[in-house]
């Protein structure tokens, strides 16, 4: 079960767990009032938030509550690298839900993932534009990626307990463009589609310190070289 899996990330772990031979369903706001009667018969369960959810560990407790009602011990909780961040409220709430999971009672993992590539167009058509530092650090992350290691995860043994962070690799939004055949270029952050203030506070972030996550992780999770 994929709760709140009805987004890009539901469905990469959804196709990767099929690719499995794992049966995976989604579970959006229709069921949210009697959620644990959607979980009632499933194996584990995969706690994604929407973006910027104004209240992510309330979120999260309804989810886990309804996992303990529906008789799941199986969560896999998709958080976010770099959780504890004071400068960005939405970090700190997906910092305050990993406490939650961690001291829920179930059998739990919980995945950090970095900024998703796909959140680029990288097919060189037009350039790159950033309402932050082009040549900040990230680590960058394949939707595929994730969703193989989110299927990994849920049906491996031996990932009890663990906290992995995610990246697919280490790069900036320069290196990016320059390899599609691009410009990076940085706009002005207040310009960027009226973007609400607690993006405003990531954008900042990013512009003085990136977001950077590990790679070697993820390779060692997925087995490769």
């Amino acid at each position: 079960m994929i709760v709140g899996g009805n987004g890009k990330t539901g469905q990469a772990v959804g196709s990767a767990l099929v690719e499995r031979g794992v049966g995976a369903r989604p579970v959006g706001r229709r069921e949210w009032g009697a959620l644990a009667d959607a979980l009632r018969g499933c194996d584990a369960a995969y706690v994604v938030a929407p973006n910027f959810h104004p209240d992510e560990p309330a979120y999260v407790e309804h989810a886990l509550s309804a996992c303990r009602d529906a008789g799941i011990e199986r969560v896999v909780y998709h958080s976010v690298a770099s959780p504890y961040l004071p400068e960005m409220p939405h970090h700190l709430g997906k910092a305050e839900s990993e406490h939650r999971v961690r001291t829920s009672g179930l059998d739990w993992t919980i995945l950090q993932p970095g900024v998703y590539l796909q959140n680029f167009d990288l097919s060189g058509a037009r350039p790159i534009e950033v309402p932050y530092d082009v040549h900040a650090r990230f680590g960058f992350l394949e939707l595929a990626d994730l969703g193989r290691v989110a299927a990994t995860v849920l049906v491996q043994d031996g990932h009890v307990g663990a906290t992995y962070e995610l990246a697919t690799r280490q790069a900036s939004v320069a290196e990016l463009a320059a390899e599609a055949g691009v410009a990076a270029v940085r706009v002005d952050a207040n310009d960027a589609n009226d973007a609400p203030e607690g993006l405003r506070a990531m954008f900042a972030y990013y512009d003085r310190h990136g977001l950077p996550a590990g790679a070697f992780t993820l390779r060692a999770l997925l087995a490769r070289p």
